[in-house]
């Protein structure tokens, strides 16, 4: 009999304690909101930023741009350590970075030194492709142990940080606070709050290479290219077991390419939101730059309400239908906000603006987790594809604003738009035939039956399998 030896990873009781995943979930909860407030909270003022080092909006783009490039230079390092590592490395890892970035933001606006702005907001890119892949992959985690869908909620979660986080900001900016006392601040509260949550916020603090046994194919080898460990092995009159899949294999795959694709576009739609809303409003409308912050948290606003209810959306409609409807209404605010003769009319269009692009990136994620085993190392190809359009969106926008102004320089997100519609039906849950159940042992002597794979639904609720007896119960 061949048989396949792996090494048992942690399969301790805690990782399976409905209390565990319990406390997780709110754990994680809070980071994503967290997350959502120090971004727009530092976002709502950039147009002080700008007036503080002197920048023209081309200028300014380029700024932008740097933190672009940090994420996108670490975005695959950060899917290798979840994948070798686990999500506490990179988590631990982007609290230290978000501490420094924010501070040295801060000083770069109050002493005037574009540099030691540039290189805060390189590292805040950095930072943010850190924790941003164990964050998702954790998340994907908890959905599987609830049995339900819930990954919205976590994107709902940061935009209501992101409405703090603007309303803050609008508040300091009305109240006059100095860029640095703000900026230092909110470093110093995010890192005390992020290193109070990590540890109950990871269920597995090391990655868990076997969830393949569920889906062994009859050909040889174990179902999706997955193995375990370093050398390969064998399966119960199966032949032997590829490697386990690098965390870089995943860009060969043609599927988590495009949704890649459906990524970028949902970071560019929501990304230019971010980075020119604000600046937008107060340059096209001649408002003040309270009243550009505020706006950007009408946007916001609006979409933490579609992803409160956007479990209820996707069961009931499907990923591909919720996303192609979110494209098209998108699609029609944003004209709006473009082409408004007014303000009042401009702000309906952000409403709808913010409504379409609330389940664009949830739905990415979702599809490139699919696979549990796989996830670390899609999820980080898919976060490499928002990079490319953050790199690629600031200096182009700021360009085209230079001539035509910010709000009309928006319009070009409407191409993205349109490409995120025609590859919608890729986000579709992969169907699989169902089949016979080999035996696999695992370790010295522990029996295991092997799971005939389920339809996707079924693996989307599935808790993330563990190398334990239970993993026959699911």
């Amino acid at each position: 009999m061949h048989i396949l030896r792996v090494p048992v990873p942690d399969a301790s009781p805690r990782s399976l304690d409905p209390s565990a995943v319990g406390r997780a979930r709110w754990l994680l909860l809070g980071l994503f909101g967290l997350n959502g407030l120090m971004l727009s909270s530092w976002l709502a003022r950039i147009p002080a930023v700008r007036d503080a080092l002197g920048l023209s909006t081309a200028e300014l783009g380029l700024v932008l741009l740097t933190g672009s490039l940090g994420a996108l230079v670490t975005i695959s390092l950060s899917g290798v350590l979840v994948t070798r590592y686990g999500g506490r490395v990179g988590l631990l890892l982007s609290t230290a970075g978000f501490a420094l970035a924010f501070t040295l933001i801060g000083l770069g606006a109050a002493l005037g030194l574009v540099q030691l702005l540039a290189a805060g907001i390189f590292l805040n890119g950095v930072s943010f492709a850190l924790g941003n892949v164990p964050l998702n992959v954790e998340t994907a985690a908890v959905e599987r142990r609830m049995r339900r869908t819930v990954l919205p909620q976590f994107h709902a979660a940061f935009s209501i940080g992101a409405v703090a986080g603007s309303l803050l900001g609008a508040g300091a900016a009305r109240l006059g606070v100095p860029l640095v006392v703000q900026f230092t601040a909110t470093a110093a509260i995010g890192t005390v709050w992020r290193l109070l949550s990590i540890r109950g916020a990871v269920l597995e603090p090391r990655a868990v290479p076997v969830a393949p046994l569920l889906a062994t194919e009859g050909t040889g080898g174990l179902a999706n290219g997955g193995a375990t460990g370093g050398a390969g092995g064998r399966v119960a009159g199966h032949g032997p077991v590829p490697r386990v899949p690098s965390a870089l294999g995943a860009w060969r795959e043609r599927r988590t390419l495009l949704i890649g694709v459906v990524i970028m576009s949902a970071a560019l739609t929501e990304g230019s939101a971010s980075d020119w809303l604000s600046l937008a409003v107060v340059d096209g409308f001649e408002r003040p730059e309270a009243v550009g912050a505020a706006v950007f948290g009408v946007f916001v606003a609006s979409m933490t309400g579609v992803r409160l209810l956007g479990t209820r959306l996707i069961d009931r409609w499907g990923r591909v239908t919720v996303l192609r409807a979110s494209g098209a209404v998108s699609f029609v605010g944003l004209l709006v906000f473009g082409l408004a003769p007014r303000l009042e009319v401009a702000v309906v269009g952000v409403v709808a603006w913010g409504l379409g692009a609330a389940l664009a990136v949830p739905i990415g994620i979702a599809a490139a987790s699919d696979d549990p085993v796989r996830a670390a190392g899609r999820v980080s190809v898919v976060s490499a594809f928002a990079s490319v359009a953050a790199l690629a969106a600031p200096p182009l926008l700021g360009l085209v604003a230079g001539y035509v102004g910010a709000r009309h320089a928006l319009l070009l997100i409407t191409v993205a738009m349109v490409v995120s519609v025609s590859v919608a039906r890729v986000v579709a849950r992969p169907r699989e035939p169902d089949r016979r159940a080999p035996v696999a042992t695992v370790g010295a002597s522990t029996a295991l039956p092997v799971q005939p794979a389920r339809p996707a639904s079924f693996e989307s609720t599935c808790p993330s399998p563990v190398l334990s007896e239970k993993v026959a119960a699911c």
